[in-house]
């Protein structure tokens, strides 16, 4: 089958375009999926570079273990193990694989994919996977409510641009950070109020946020504490930080420091899971949410696409196309 490769960490270089044997037959639980589209998001960015270094503990120290990346997919499943209930062959289906996605085929396990929203073609199912899921799962760990006062920072991006519109759907409140050739954007997605994160400090406005979502982890943690109510939730997920750790010494300080606050600060690990994609698939088909795709690459320029994301100047999601 077709794929886009990797044998050794780097940036977009060391991708190629390569013939590999497909997936072996399912397992039991496993469903094979012709892959159709799949999303480039950060996180293939960061195991393509493998940074922080901590996750090659993970991946591989030296070289990358698995050589093909991607995990958000959408396609149709063409074969499943005997254990398998709620697919069959001929689905159109979404799925959060553990990589491989840059490719024909991927094989995942029956409990990490769902039946993809049918208001959506694969390209667009493929732009909610990942994405959407830890906006789901971030909100829903902060227990936002509607009427409260939201801030996304990081608005404009895939896990952001979510986030804004599932807010907005509770019924909150939602202030959106991004660049400033991006506000628009982000008011067009659902943002009540939108700052420019090149001109003006979110924690320096003396506004009070509920809920902080921080994607971004640009300010000082003791700064974005001041942009928080006094009983208000600060939901930390990604962000930048130092090589070895990434952004992992700044989620151990705000777990030390949240019992002896009355603000709650908590990290997200986001997780795979069948369900959220089924909600997700429903709120879809609701029109409370609609994936945003900024450009789509056929699978051979994944290492373009790759570029592009670096780049910083993408609304939403890039997707490639098998």
């Amino acid at each position: 089958m077709r794929a886009v490769v990797r044998n050794r960490y780097g940036g977009p270089e060391v991708l190629a375009s390569a013939a590999v044997d497909e997936p072996p037959a399912p397992r039991d639980d496993e469903v094979l999926i012709r892959v159709q589209a799949v999303a480039v998001s950060a996180g293939d960015v960061l195991l393509l570079r493998g940074e922080p270094l901590a996750i090659r503990a993970v991946s591989g120290l030296r070289r990358p273990k698995q050589p093909i990346i991607g995990r958000d997919v959408a396609g149709e499943v063409v074969a499943v193990g005997a254990g398998v209930t709620r697919l069959g062959v001929g689905d159109a289906v979404y799925a959060e694989a553990d990589q491989g996605g840059f490719a024909e085929f991927v094989t995942v396990p029956e409990r990490f994919v769902a039946l993809r929203p049918r208001t959506l073609d694969a390209v667009h199912a493929a732009a909610i996977v990942v994405s959407g899921t830890t906006a789901l799962q971030g909100l829903r760990l902060a227990g936002l409510r509607a009427g409260q006062h939201l801030l996304v920072n990081g608005a404009s991006g895939g896990v952001g641009g979510f986030a804004v519109q599932l807010a907005t759907a509770i019924g909150a409140e939602v202030t959106g950070v991004a660049r400033t050739s991006k506000l628009e954007h982000v008011r067009a997605i659902g943002a009540d109020h939108v700052i420019d994160h090149l001109t003006t400090d979110f924690t320096a406005t003396g506004e009070r946020y509920d809920v902080i979502f921080d994607l971004v982890a640009d300010r000082p943690l003791r700064a974005v504490r001041r942009a928080l109510a006094p009983h208000g939730t600060l939901v930390l997920s990604s962000g930048r930080g130092g090589r070895v750790l990434g952004p992992l010494g700044r989620m151990a300080a705000a777990s030390v420091i949240s019992p002896v606050v009355s603000q709650r600060l908590v990290t997200l690990a986001a997780t795979r899971n069948a369900d959220d994609l089924a909600e997700l698939a429903r709120r879809a088909e609701a029109g409370e949410v609609a994936p945003v795709v900024d450009e789509v690459f056929p699978l051979e320029r994944a290492a373009e696409a790759i570029a592009r994301l670096e780049s910083g100047n993408v609304r939403g999601k890039l997707v490639l196309t098998v």
